[in-house]
């Protein structure tokens, strides 16, 4: 007789689901599979990338250890000799490092200061625009010098400003006015070297804040002109504030580069004028000098890795700093 004859009319009999039947909830590991599953072809898409990254940022960092070596390239680096924290020292106790420091913490801030909010400014200016063909040629016009090289840009400030070559000198000179000392000039270098530095990232920079300011809600700013805002108002109260979680990932990024300065920049600005090392020599260029052409890898090995250090250092602790004052930040 099976179990269901059994049952005494009336009784209401509870069956609960085997172990088998049970739903099991997906673990965290099961979860991200399906997720990374989900977005595969994003992933795909950022494959050449990241192989890109691996091999040619972190593939080569095992060479780390010629900082502590005293390297020689006919040894190699199994075979150099040990010589611990020894090209730490020598970096630290070179007549250079005061120079070098101040040089590249005062031209970093001034990146910070000019170069840096110069494309949020022209951002919110290209977005006040209406004149679709008048704004497609300033965008046009100002992101071409992200395409023009260093070297270039080295040859069209000494035709423009040279006492004996440039345009500018020629044309005070027919005016009867002396020729400008720019080129090789201790005064005229750091305004230079910001103004070349914002004619060449500005338009490219743009690009990033235009496409944050293109996800805005347009409902943001109905309101505004419900309430009377005018059109710099609601860039000041709106856009400006809609745009600060993009503001704030890229000063962090900044900040974190503020020893790593544009060294072709300066090299090409500075040229083979020793004058201007007191004014434009910064780590970088130090580094260039001492691991190309005197030979001294090591160091520059050294130096290399201790910047690497103080640039994670800052990034993590201007990010804790932002992350204290606004929502925003690196994660």
């Amino acid at each position: 007789m099976s179990a269901s004859s059994t049952r005494e009319p009336g009784v209401v009999v509870t069956e609960f689901p085997s172990a088998r039947t049970r739903s099991v909830p997906p673990t965290t590991l099961q979860k991200t599979w399906r997720r990374i599953w989900f977005h595969r072809y994003i992933y795909v898409l950022m494959l050449p990338g990241l192989l890109w990254m691996f091999i040619f940022q972190y593939v080569p960092m095992w060479g780390i250890v010629i900082a502590f070596e005293n390297y020689q390239p006919w040894q190699g680096v199994l075979h150099s000799p040990w010589v611990g924290l020894a090209n730490f020292e020598a970096f630290f106790t070179s007549a250079d490092f005061p120079r070098l420091v101040r040089n590249t913490l005062w031209i970093g801030l001034l990146n910070i200061v000019f170069v840096f909010p110069a494309p949020i400014v022209l951002a919110l200016l290209l977005n006040e625009v209406r004149h679709s063909a008048y704004k497609r040629v300033i965008q046009t016009v100002s992101y071409l010098p992200n395409f023009v090289s260093w070297v270039v840009v080295g040859g069209l400030l000494i035709y423009t400003f040279s006492q004996s070559l440039g345009i500018v000198t020629k044309l005070l000179g027919t005016l009867g006015l002396p020729p400008l000392s720019v080129i090789g000039s201790e005064s005229a270098f750091l305004p230079l070297l910001v103004g070349t530095g914002i004619w060449k990232t500005v338009g490219f920079s743009a690009i990033i804040f235009l496409a944050a300011i293109a996800g805005l809600s347009p409902e943001l700013y109905e309101a505004a002109m419900v309430d009377g805002a005018n059109r710099f108002q609601r860039a000041i109260h709106v856009t400006l504030p809609g745009i600060v979680p993009v503001i704030v990932i890229l000063l962090i990024l900044q900040v974190g580069a503020i020893f790593s300065s544009n060294y072709l920049q300066i090299l090409i600005l500075i040229g083979g004028d020793a004058s201007l090392y007191s004014v434009g020599d910064v780590v970088d260029t130090w580094v260039y000098r001492i691991g190309f052409f005197q030979g001294q890898m090591a160091i520059a090995t050294a130096v290399g890795l201790l910047k690497g250090i103080l640039g994670l250092g800052l990034i993590l602790s201007t990010n804790w700093f932002v992350s204290r004052l606004t929502e925003s930040g690196l994660w």
